[in-house]
């Protein structure tokens, strides 16, 4: 079995730690507005989800890097982050008594992961933009929803 190159050697750069860093604390504030709405999934959760995209990012493009290219789809990145939120996502959601809960932090894990993928690749732009937007979102949208409805399926009250 060949076996990649070990990189202990130059473990500890400035790069790599800016990368893991930035997801760790974009992903903790992610998480800040659901902790504090009381939500499951809050700032442990995004800080984890975002840190440990960004760190599985690294991984694959440092592979990719050291192999060449050969043997390696580094997309597939993606593909196993998705299934992995996907899969969080649907055990947090609730459907009870014609009301949908959690969607929106469902939603929001799914998103801490794909800013932490573009720390993982250096994206800063998309990293920034993302952020930005999704706490615009999260907080702005916040004052115009109405606080005094039931959001419900069918669009009846009891």
């Amino acid at each position: 079995m060949e076996l990649n190159e070990p990189v202990i050697s130059h473990w500890f750069d400035l790069d790599l730690l800016s990368r893991l860093i930035a997801a760790a604390v974009l992903g903790l504030l992610l998480g800040l507005d659901r902790e504090l709405r009381g939500h499951a999934a809050g700032m442990r959760t995004h800080g984890l989800i975002c840190f440990a995209a960004a760190a599985m990012t690294v991984s694959v493009i440092a592979l990719y890097q050291q192999l060449g290219g050969q043997r390696m789809d580094p997309l597939r990145v993606y593909e196993a982050a998705g299934a992995f939120i996907g899969i969080i996502g649907a055990g947090l959601i609730v459907f009870s008594k014609g009301q949908v809960h959690n969607l929106t932090t469902a939603a929001h894990l799914w998103l801490a992961a794909v800013i932490g993928i573009a720390c993982g690749a250096a994206q800063w732009p998309l990293v920034a933009i993302a952020s930005v937007i999704s706490l615009l979102v999260l907080t702005l949208l916040r004052l115009v929803e109405p606080k005094d409805k039931d959001r419900k399926l069918d669009g009846k009250d009891e």
